[in-house]
């Protein structure tokens, strides 16, 4: 073990029996925060205010799982479907939705992001991978064919490793690959960078990068191994490199042709504003970064040699955060999405069916799933399969069933939820429990209070590392703002968010406050922002503005997902004394002795986890630091977290564990020469450091919070500087 993480396990051990020093491992003489539990009855949080959706998901295969997944594609010749996914593995398995087993086919032990078969696969047993090479440096991007020597159950040799091409690429690599239906083989790849297309690849025709490749696999070259394709447009343009089919995109993630008219659909994802879908054309210029989808984005750059061209459909961030193209629908199973271009989020699960016919699109969205959706496959029938990563399952579309349509029915106002005895006043209804944590996430200078509503006399079901709350339960944070800064008394409310479980997923939804402060009014789907007048001594004038950002419904499930939804009602989080009203009681031993626990807990409290709160001085740096990076950053930056990096911050792992120390970030450097993810004493080359100190672009956490959190910002400077 390094030296790195037996500190931190040391200090841990050392944090827990401190911690929990408070804590008996018998009664406790001192009385409960609650006397008794008073069921919660007036819920009227149920369903949704939106209508039902026409689809609904399902498992294809129940039997299969995988391992972070990020291909499906089928082979010319055989009926069976393969896999790929992050770890460098293929499988094969038939396309029997009672398949229970998956074969090992290849293992290259590198991450794969794409794949595709031979159109002539039945004779000549090849296959292709899109790889990521992060050793040795440079970091690149490597297409290779594979040859298969065995057939049903399918195994390929090593040994065939053939490199088709290579070229450097540093974050944003795009990773898909497709034959066209001129046996071509189209390949596509992201700016190879952070933010803000760091290396003005965009426009820029002489690499390969922000680019969707087209060659010739079957061809010939004096000086490549495959050949290039006589019509592709910048053949003969000075300086491009021939390869070039189309370019200006951001991050290609999933292209498709429909089989029926041959067009090239492309799902391109969006930084600031806007996530995009494209109909490529030979020689299209799709904007990046001069444009973002339709908002001009740094319009002074150099343009490209052809016109730009719009995307058929932009969805704002209100509603979508990392596109994932699909599939031009053309199966017989699903009859009104024949003819429909399906494609998904991979952050909101929410899948949509687009018709676009030639000149104006429309949109339906046809399932709002918890589904990370990282990429689609076709069968040889044309029936969708969703690919998730995370999760590492197969799904597919099912028409919904039958329900009435409650929409109608949704509070519109907090005072109709059943939350509060009186809104006006912020008195919860009874039955609803107050509660608080130990490293809150930083909110913009706001202050929070908390509430857990668990209806009737359901329980939650208790685990060490997740609490999962049951249906109908709902979580209620209210936020307030100092309108003078440093003055408790002048906070005003501004919203309230709530989430509830619904079909066993978690959805959030927003409630704006008047201005007189006694009731709130459901926000719409999208979001909103208020830039609001605060007297601020330290401000020049004494005042200052902020703008608050209102968060949508899909910015509540971008952090609330996967394993990780409820980010404070866990272990760590909730292991602390909480004020129940002028009775001081730990919070998990009330709840435990209101029976809201599944089955009494049987261990000490003082064993549980629990995090430091960051502001805690007496408490070493390092678990102060950590705490605070866990709350903030863990959500996604952990093991199935969705994030797209594989560092993980979560607080229970030794820091050596966390794949942090002295790592190349994947996603480009923000111009810091020599910079990695942690370099211990160097917080100026520590990107996560970095991120976190700066607005705009690459800054982290990337959602919810427009200011800087200074406290947050130099405990971790500090804390870096501390490491050996």
């Amino acid at each position: 073990m390094t030296t790195i993480a037996c500190r931190f396990t040391l200090l841990l051990a050392v944090a827990l029996l401190v911690l929990g020093s408070q804590l008996t491992a018998g009664p406790r003489a001192a009385p409960y925060g609650l006397k008794k539990r008073v069921p919660w009855t007036t819920s009227r949080v149920v369903g949704s205010p939106d209508p039902p959706a026409p689809f609904s998901v399902e498992l294809a295969f129940p039997h299969l799982e995988f391992e972070r997944p990020t291909a499906i594609a089928r082979a010319a010749g055989t009926d069976w479907l393969f896999i790929a996914d992050r770890k460098g593995k293929v499988f094969a398995f038939p396309n029997d939705r009672e398949t229970r087993d998956a074969g090992l086919v290849l293992d290259v032990e590198r991450d794969i992001y794409g794949m595709a078969f031979h159109p002539d696969f039945a004779k000549n047993g090849y296959f292709y991978l899109f790889l990521t090479l992060r050793k040795p440096s440079p970091n690149r991007t490597r297409i290779a064919r594979f040859t298969v020597t065995d057939r049903e159950p399918f195994r390929a040799d090593l040994d065939s490793h053939f490199i088709i091409l290579e070229f450097p690429s540093d974050g944003h690599d795009g990773g898909c690959l497709r034959f066209g239906p001129d046996g071509y083989l189209y390949i596509g790849t992201g700016d190879g960078g952070g933010a803000n297309d760091q290396h003005s690849t965009g426009q820029y025709l002489g690499d390969f990068l922000s680019s969707i490749l087209r060659i010739d696999v079957n061809g010939t070259h004096h000086a490549k191994p495959y050949g290039i394709p006589p019509d592709n447009p910048f053949l003969n343009t000075p300086g491009a490199k021939p390869e070039v089919f189309a370019y200006g995109f951001r991050q290609v993630w999933q292209m498709t042709f429909d089989r029926e008219t041959g067009d090239l659909w492309v799902g391109d994802v969006g930084q600031d504003l806007w996530e995009m879908v494209y109909l490529v054309e030979p020689g299209g210029n799709y904007g990046w970064s001069i444009m973002e989808g339709p908002q001009p984005f740094r319009p002074q750059r150099p343009h490209g040699p052809t016109p730009i061209l719009p995307s058929i459909v932009s969805h704002s961030h209100d509603e979508s955060r990392s596109v994932t193209g699909g599939y031009v629908y053309r199966g017989s199973r699903l009859k009104n999405l024949i003819g429909a271009y399906v494609y998904a989020d991979y952050r909101t699960g929410k899948l949509w069916g687009m018709r676009y016919d030639g000149n104006e699109a429309t949109v339906e969205e046809l399932a709002d799933t918890a589904l990370d959706i990282a990429a689609f496959g076709e069968d040889h029938d044309g029936e969708l399969y969703l690919l998730t990563h995370e999760e590492g399952r197969i799904h597919r579309l099912i028409d919904a069933p039958s329900t009435h349509n409650t929409s109608k029915n949704f509070p519109r106002l907090l005072s109709e939820t059943g939350l509060f005895a009186s809104v006006a006043d912020h008195s919860p209804a009874p039955g609803v429990i107050p509660y608080s944590v130990n490293s809150p996430l930083w909110s913009d200078f706001a202050h929070k209070e908390r509430f857990l509503a668990i209806p009737g006399d359901a329980r939650i079901q208790y685990g060490d590392s997740n609490w999962r709350l049951p249906e109908g339960s709902v979580l209620v944070k209210t936020f307030s703002l100092e309108m003078e800064r440093n003055n408790p008394a002048s906070r005003r409310r501004l919203e309230t968010r709530i989430l509830t479980v619904e079909d066993r997923h978690w959805r959030g939804y927003t409630y704006l406050w008047n201005d007189a402060q006694t009731d709130a009014e459901l926000l719409g789907k999208k979001s909103l922002r208020k830039t609001y007048t605060i007297r601020d001594a330290a401000a020049p004038g004494g005042k200052r503005e902020q703008t608050w950002h209102y968060p949508s419904r899909s910015d509540c499930i971008v952090c609330h997902n996967g394993s990780f939804t409820l980010i404070g009602m866990r272990n760590e989080q909730m292991n602390r004394d909480h004020d129940y009203g002028g009775v001081v009681d730990n919070q998990i031993r009330t709840l435990n002795h209101l029976g809201l626990f599944d089955k009494p807990l049987s261990a000490r409290y003082a064993d549980l986890r629990k995090m430091p709160d960051p502001r805690d001085e007496s408490q070493p740096i390092e678990l102060r630091a950590r705490s605070y990076l866990h709350a903030n950053c863990a959500n996604c930056h952990r093991y199935k977290g969705g994030g797209n990096s594989d560092f993980k911050l979560t607080y229970k792992l030794p820091l050596a564990e966390t794949d942090t120390l002295n790592v190349r970030p994947l996603h480009g450097t923000l111009g810091v020469d020599g910079a990695k993810l942690l370099m211990p004493g160097d917080p100026e080359r520590s990107l996560i450091y970095r991120r976190m100190a700066q607005l705009g672009p690459g800054h982290m956490p990337h959602v919810g919070t427009l200011e800087l959190d200074r406290f947050g910002i130099e405990l971790v400077r500090r804390w870096i500087e501390s490491l050996e």
